[in-house]
């Protein structure tokens, strides 16, 4: 497995967690992350809360393809265990995006 930024594909997602259920969500994003990087096409994850908003997290999945989290993901029992754990935080439900990376350096001054 590369790093999540080497992934040829990054689904990103901010996740609005209900007002008080933070660390409910954060222990049971602890069991769901197993779920996710034993799917083939999984590169890393991160989750970070927010500083300005700390019931918001966002949540950066490094993937092989669009497919591999749609299709190899979505359609998987480890999916329906993610959903259990983590869908009835959400308020209101994230909208997940896929990004691709751009071809640009970084300039050192």
């Amino acid at each position: 497995m590369t790093g999540l930024l080497d992934a040829p594909v990054l689904e990103h997602a901010l996740l609005p967690v209900r007002a008080g259920e933070q660390d409910a969500f954060e222990a049971a994003m602890t069991e769901a992350v197993p779920l996710v990087s034993s799917i083939p096409g999984f590169r890393g994850i991160r989750v970070s809360r927010g500083v300005e908003q700390p019931g918001t997290y966002l949540l950066l999945i490094g993937w092989d393809s669009v497919e591999a989290h749609e299709v190899g993901f979505r359609g998987s029992p480890q999916y329906v265990r993610w959903r259990e754990l983590l869908h009835h935080f959400y308020e209101p439900f994230p909208v997940v995006e896929h990004f691709v990376p751009v071809p640009v350096e970084p300039t050192r001054e």
